[in-house]
């Protein structure tokens, strides 16, 4: 490794405390609208079919467009990209506050979307080029991990005390300060190493396979979970998506300045951060949505007892995210962190499992979310890093990008999967049981908690799953220590240079081209 190594940017801790609080917007974005949506949906008069467009229209285009904002990142400069997404971010969740009718809203959050596509690669992009020490780069990735995994139930929190004590128009009108702040910290602090630019020309063709095939994709598990699996437009969507995103990967083989350079996903580590990421996301939404109804209809918590309800387990992610992940990041290899926390993850879903009616909330469901915090908060942290740790700063938007895509995607395949199976179960039970059932009222809770246990079964599966490739498919060393499998790979673990912030290459194999 040369000796020559860039100077280290003294304003790198205060870069990443607005780095978060905008990591900290997007996440909270993605949970905090659900609880506001019954409220804005009477007000605006929304029909039950078209409410679930305000989750799937910013879904649609965050998921669609995240490799283009990534590679724009990468083509125009992250600290700038970050303000443009930012400041636009802004703009549309004003726009949604200030909302007058469904069109308005809808279009709103389509904004919020499109913009977020363009923040969140470029924000785990500059973390990724501004912490380059393996240490430090491991306590920034814990906070920033931390954020990504505890965020989402944070938003529930504050989506309810929002929404309960003023008014459903505040869950958008709450993003305006976070974005003021982090976008005045960007352009104030937050420096950007020269040299990491990609200055090759836009793969167009790139551009509208992949965002075409994403968007087929989300849309095709949201109609999934409204049609059915084996309708007519669902299959279509699907046959779309696998058409699209296949005729993607032989653009991006062919061209010269590719949208996602195939060196990207070709590492066995990255793409089994990409995978186990997504596969964990799954079961994650799986809890939130199945625990929040359960809470609210079964238990009879209002919004606020129910954010509160969560906080245990935001308490476990940022125990798990910088007290284990980050301090031992530097000693074990990061599958034995990954591995292990997705494992913990599944036995706390585990647990949630065996939720009825009556169960007790100390004794059953906050040892749940204990382990499915310090779970998450292990694993997603080693994730964060591995995934953009190693790649050219010149890949470093779009190796971040699909951090995000693959979150996004899973999702969407969570909410649609899960739910279909949850409410087939449901209708299952109540059907096998309505003769003897004393009560219709009884019976329709009792069907839907047997249907929330059921899919929490399968997001135990799912999780053990990922904790099965986290193990199998990445084998790098610890950071700074060597990769123990390089030459399993080939020789793909050869010194290629200096990486991302000027750490080895040899650090993370990556195939050969």
């Amino acid at each position: 490794m040369p000796e020559t190594v860039p100077s280290v940017d003294p304003r790198r801790w205060k870069a990443l405390i607005f780095i978060a609080l905008a990591q900290l917007m997007v996440v909270l974005d993605s949970t905090i609208v659900n609880i506001a949506l019954p409220s804005a949906q009477k007000d605006l008069g929304i029909s039950d079919g078209n409410r679930q467009w305000v989750i799937t229209a910013y879904a649609l285009a965050f998921g669609g467009l995240l490799l283009f904002g990534g590679r724009l990142a990468d083509l125009w400069g992250r600290r700038r990209t970050f303000v443009i997404g930012l400041t636009g971010f802004a703009v549309a969740s004003a726009l949604g506050g200030a909302a007058a009718n469904e069109g308005m809203l809808l279009g709103a959050r389509a904004l919020q979307g499109v913009f977020g596509a363009v923040l969140a690669p470029s924000a785990l992009s500059l973390l990724a080029v501004t912490f380059t020490e393996a240490r430090e780069r491991a306590k920034a990735f814990g906070i920033f991990g931390a954020i990504a995994g505890g965020g989402a139930a944070l938003g529930l929190l504050l989506g309810g005390v929002l929404t309960e004590y003023l008014d459903w128009r505040w869950t958008f009108y709450v993003n305006i300060p976070f974005a003021v702040i982090a976008a005045a910290g960007a352009l104030l602090v937050i420096r950007e190493p020269a040299g990491g630019r990609n200055t090759s020309r836009l793969d167009v063709p790139g551009v509208v396979l992949a965002t075409l095939g994403l968007v087929s994709l989300v849309y095709g598990f949201t109609r999934a979970e409204s049609d059915g699996w084996l309708a007519g437009p669902t299959l279509g969507l699907f046959a779309a998506a696998v058409v699209l995103l296949l005729a993607f990967v032989l653009v991006e083989s062919k061209v010269a300045a590719p949208l996602l350079p195939l060196r990207v996903i070709a590492d066995r580590n990255r793409a089994g951060v990409y995978a186990s990421l997504g596969l964990a996301v799954i079961g994650m939404f799986g809890l939130f949505l199945f625990l929040t109804y359960y809470l609210q209809i079964v238990k009879g918590y209002t919004p606020v007892m129910t954010g509160l309800a969560f906080l245990p387990m935001v308490a476990g992610m940022v125990t798990g995210s910088t007290q284990i992940g980050a301090r031992l990041m530097t000693r074990v290899p990061p599958r034995l962190l990954m591995a292990p926390g997705f494992t913990v993850a599944a036995l706390g879903m585990l647990v949630l499992t065996q939720i009825d009616m009556t169960t007790s909330y100390p004794t059953l469901i906050l040892p749940g979310f204990v382990l499915m915090g310090l779970g998450m908060g292990t694993a997603f942290m080693p994730a964060m890093s591995l995934a953009t740790h190693g790649v050219q700063p010149r890949d470093a938007g779009v190796a971040s990008a699909m951090v995000n895509t693959s979150q996004q995607v899973g999702g969407a395949i969570g909410t649609a999967l899960l739910n279909t199976i949850a409410a087939s179960a449901t209708t299952a039970y109540a059907t096998a049981h309505a003769a003897g059932a004393r009560s219709a009222d009884l019976l329709k809770l009792q069907s839907m908690v047997h249907g929330y246990t059921s899919a929490i079964w399968w997001a135990v599966g799912i999780l053990a799953l990922a904790a099965v490739i986290a193990f199998t498919l990445i084998n790098t060393g610890r950071p700074g220590g060597g990769s123990p499998a390089a030459s399993s790979d080939g020789g793909a673990g050869k010194d290629a240079g200096a990486g991302a912030g000027g750490e080895s290459e040899a650090q993370i194999p990556v195939m050969a081209h």
